[in-house]
C-alpha cells in the first residue's frame, strides 16, 4: 500500500510517500501556488514520481482555512439569534488584555449589527423550554438575509447547548429558504456554554465555510483528474485526521491541520528515541511553532483566539496546544519608527520569497541572513536543485539594514538571527516555563525547513540539554500525518457540584456522544476514547480538564476524580484546598480510530562521520569566522559522530552545531545532539 502526506506551508508545499511493501520512503518539495494551492499539491505529485492511481490514502493538511479568516477573505455572513441577543457578537468580552495601550483595538466582528437578525424563541440553562420557537420570526429573518444576498448564516441560540431542538427547527427552515447559502448551527460546532465563545465559533465556521468547502472539493476533483481513486483524509487542529466530508461540514476544525502534523510526529520520535517528554519546534517559512509533549502524548488546549487574545476570534474547539510566532525563514527584517531593528511577523512568503530565492523579493529576511554567515550553502540548497543568490543576499542586508544602522554586514545578518532566536525561545518558553515546566526536563525536537538551522542556539538560551533532529525534518509536518489516528473531539456542559453530580445522567451524555463519534469515524473497528471532566472550585470562572476513565463513571468514583483534580491543580498552581467544594462544569470526550501503524524502515547502515567539505561560516560572534566541517547527512551512519562547529547539510535543511556541541546518529538515524556548554 502507498500512503501519501502533503502539507502546504506559507512558502513550500512538502510531500512524503511511503510504500508500505518495500518500506521506502519519497519527498518532494515545490514553492506554495498561493493563488491556487491545489496547483502546489499536484506539482510536488508530479515532482514525486508517484503514480496518482497507486496512491492508497492521503492525507492532506492546509493553512486554507486560517488564512482566510486571517486575511478576511470568507463569506458574507449573517447571524440569527436568539431576540434579546443581538449584540452579543458585538460586544464580546468586557476585558482589556492591553490596559495601557491607547491604540488597543477589540476585535473586529465578521457579522455586522445589520446582518445580525433576531427570532422569538428561548430556552433555559436547563433545557426546558420557556418560550417555544415562532416560525414566522425565523421566515422574517430569512428573507431579510436573502436581501442582503449573504453566502453563509450562523444560527447561534441561547442555551442551545442544553437543548438544540429550536436550533434543528430553524436550520430546516432556513436550508428551504436560503438552499445556496451555507449553514452552520451552533450545536453541531459546539455544545458548551460561554455565549459569546459559542457564538464566536459557529460564525467563524460559517464564514470560512464556502471558501473552504470550495477547496477542498476543488482538491477531490484535482486529484480525481489526475486519476486518485484512493481515500482523501484531511488534518485537523486536533491532531487526527477526518473525512473531507466532516471538513466541509466543520472546516473550523482544521485551523491548524499543517503544524500538528509535526507534533505528533515529535511524539512517535521522542518515544522510540526514549525521550517521551520533549518540545516539538517547528520553524517553517513564515512562523515558528512551539508545542510542549509529556509522556507521548501531546497538550490539548480547549481552544485559541485567531489572531491573538486581544484582538482574535475565541475558536473554542479541542486543538493541540501550540504557540506561535512570526519568526520563519522568510520573516523580514526592519527598522520601526525609532530606527531599532526587528524580525518579522511579516514575511516575504512564497512570492516574492528572500531575496536569495531570486524570486523579485527585494527585503532582507532570516533565510538571507543565515546565508550571509555562511550557515547555508548557495549552491547546495535543496539538494542544489534550487541555487541561491548570496551577493544579492548580502546587498539587501548592507543597503536596508547595515548601513542605515552603521553596522557591519555580518553584523547586522547576525543581530538578525539573534532577535529571531530571542522572539523563538519565547515561544518555547511559553509552552513550558509558563505552564509549571522545566524545560530543561525535556529534549528539543527541531522540524521545518529553518528548524534546525537555529534549534542549537535556542536549546542554548534555555538551557536544554539535548537536542533531536529527526529524519526528514523538512518534510516532518507531512510526516506526522502519516503516523496520525483519525479523532473527533465532543464536549457537553453538564453543570453539577461535584457531591451531587447524577453519574447514571453523566454516563448517558457520554454514551451519546460515543454514538455520534462512531457514526463519524471511518476507521471505527478498534476505536478508542478519552474522556476528561472540567472541573473547577465553586466561585473560580475556569476550569482543569481532568482525565478520568469509564470505569469511575459507571461507578460513580466521586474520591478519585477529586482526588485527581487536587493532583493536577497542586501541579498546575503550586497549591490546592482539598476542603474547598468544587464543581463540574464539562465532559469531553476525545474518540480515536486507530489507522493502520506503518512499519518504517528501522535502521540506518553503520559508518563513520567523513566530511564532505570545510567552509568559513559565523557562529555565536560576528567578529570571526569558523572553519566548520561540512557533512551529508545520508552518509553519516548509525553510531557516527560530530563535533561542532559544524554544518550537517541534507535536501531540505542543515542542522548548525556550534563550538563544543556533540552529535551522535541514532540507529534509526535521527541526530541526537548534546549541547555544549551553555549561554
Amino acid at each position: 500500500m502507498i500512503f501519501v502526506a502533503v502539507d502546504i506551508g506559507g512558502t513550500f508545499t512538502d510531500l512524503i510517500g511511503f510504500d508500505d511493501e518495500t518500506r521506502t520512503f519519497v519527498q518532494a518539495k515545490s514553492l506554495t501556488t498561493p493563488s491556487e494551492l491545489t496547483q502546489g499539491v499536484i506539482n510536488c505529485l508530479r515532482e514525486s514520481g508517484i503514480e496518482a492511481a497507486t496512491i492508497d490514502e492521503l492525507i492532506h493538511g492546509s493553512t486554507t482555512a486560517i488564512n482566510t479568516l486571517i486575511e478576511r477573505k470568507g463569506a458574507k455572513t449573517g447571524l440569527i439569534v436568539t431576540r434579546g441577543a443581538r449584540d452579543v457578537y458585538i460586544i464580546g468580552r468586557g476585558n482589556r488584555p492591553e490596559s495601557y495601550n491607547l491604540f488597543f483595538h477589540r476585535h473586529r466582528p465578521l457579522v455586522s449589527r445589520r446582518l445580525t437578525r433576531e427570532v422569538d424563541e428561548r430556552v433555559l440553562a436547563g433545557g426546558e423550554v420557556y418560550q417555544a420557537l415562532k416560525k414566522t420570526s425565523v421566515a422574517e429573518a430569512c428573507k431579510a438575509l436573502r436581501r442582503e444576498g449573504v453566502e453563509a448564516v450562523a444560527v447561534c441560540f441561547l442555551h442551545a447547548y442544553a437543548n438544540p431542538e429550536h436550533e434543528r427547527q430553524a436550520g430546516a427552515m432556513i436550508r428551504k429558504a436560503l438552499p445556496d447559502a451555507y449553514l452552520s448551527l451552533s450545536h453541531e460546532i459546539l455544545r458548551e456554554y460561554r455565549e459569546f465563545e459559542r457564538m464566536s465559533t459557529t460564525v467563524v465556521n460559517a464564514y470560512i465555510g464556502p471558501k473552504v468547502g470550495g477547496y477542498v472539493s476543488s482538491l477531490k476533483r484535482s486529484l480525481g483528474g489526475i486519476g486518485f481513486r484512493g481515500d482523501l483524509s484531511i488534518m485537523r487542529s486536533n491532531g487526527g485526521v477526518m473525512t473531507p466530508e466532516v471538513a466541509t461540514e466543520r472546516p473550523v476544525a482544521m485551523m491548524e491541520s499543517g503544524p500538528v502534523g509535526g507534533i505528533i510526529a515529535s511524539a512517535q520520535v521522542g518515544l522510540a528515541l526514549g525521550y517521551p517528554n520533549v518540545i516539538s519546534f517547528d520553524m517553517g517559512g513564515t512562523t515558528a511553532k512551539a508545542s510542549l509533549i509529556r509522556e507521548g502524548e501531546p497538550t490539548l488546549a480547549p481552544g485559541y483566539y485567531v489572531g491573538g487574545y486581544a484582538a482574535g476570534h475565541p475558536v473554542m474547539l479541542p486543538m493541540i496546544d501550540v504557540v506561535e510566532v512570526g519568526a520563519g525563514g522568510g520573516s523580514i527584517a526592519w527598522r520601526d519608527e525609532v530606527g531599532a531593528l526587528k524580525v518579522g511577523p511579516q514575511s516575504a512568503g512564497a512570492d516574492p520569497g528572500p531575496i536569495c530565492y531570486r524570486g523579485g523579493g527585494t527585503e532582507p529576511t532570516i533565510t538571507d541572513a543565515n546565508v550571509v554567515l555562511g550557515r547555508l550553502d548557495p549552491d547546495n540548497f535543496l539538494g542544489g536543485t534550487m541555487k541561491l543568490d548570496a551577493d544579492g543576499a548580502r546587498r539587501g542586508i548592507e543597503g536596508m539594514i547595515a548601513k542605515p544602522l552603521k553596522l557591519d554586514t555580518v553584523a547586522a545578518a547576525q543581530a538578525i538571527v539573534e532577535i529571531a532566536i530571542n522572539k523563538m525561545s519565547l515561544a518555547v518558553r511559553e509552552v513550558s516555563v509558563a505552564k509549571g515546566y522545566d524545560p530543561r526536563d525535556f529534549a528539543l525536537v527541531a522540524s521545518g525547513g529553518a528548524g534546525p538551522l537555529h534549534v542549537c542556539a535556542i536549546a542554548r538560551e534555555l538551557y536544554i540539554p539535548t537536542v533531536i533532529v529527526p529524519l526528514f525534518p523538512s518534510h516532518f509536518s507531512a510526516l506526522g500525518m502519516l503516523l496520525a489516528d483519525e479523532r473527533h473531539d465532543f464536549i457537553r456542559t453538564v453543570y453539577s457540584d461535584l457531591a451531587g453530580v447524577d453519574f447514571k445522567a453523566l454516563v448517558a451524555v457520554h454514551d451519546e456522544m460515543l454514538a455520534e463519534a462512531k457514526a463519524a469515524l471511518r476507521h471505527g473497528k478498534d476505536a478508542q476514547s478519552q474522556i476528561q471532566l472540567d472541573i473547577r472550585y465553586m466561585g473560580q470562572e475556569f476550569t482543569l480538564s481532568v482525565p478520568v476513565t469509564l470505569d469511575q463513571l459507571q461507578r460513580g468514583d466521586r474520591q478519585g476524580i477529586r482526588t485527581a483534580f487536587d493532583k493536577l491543580y497542586e501541579h498546575r498552581y503550586a497549591h490546592f484546598s482539598p476542603e474547598e467544594p468544587v464543581e463540574l462544569v464539562n465532559i469531553r470526550l476525545g474518540a480515536i480510530g486507530k489507522r493502520t501503524k506503518l512499519a518504517f524502515p528501522s535502521a540506518s547502515a553503520k559508518g563513520a562521520a567523513i566530511p564532505a567539505g570545510e567552509r568559513q561560516a559565523y557562529f555565536s560572534s560576528a567578529e570571526r569566522p569558523l572553519a566548520a566541517k561540512v557533512y551529508r547527512r545520508e552518509a553519516l551512519g548509525a553510531g557516527a559522530e560530530v563535533t561542532g562547529p559544524a554544518l550537517i547539510q541534507e535536501h531540505g535543511t542543515t542542522t548548525v552545531l556550534f563550538e563544543n556541541d556533540r552529535c551522535k546518529v541514532a540507529p534509526s538515524g535521527e541526530l541526537i545532539v548534546t549541547i555544549g556548554v551553555a549561554r
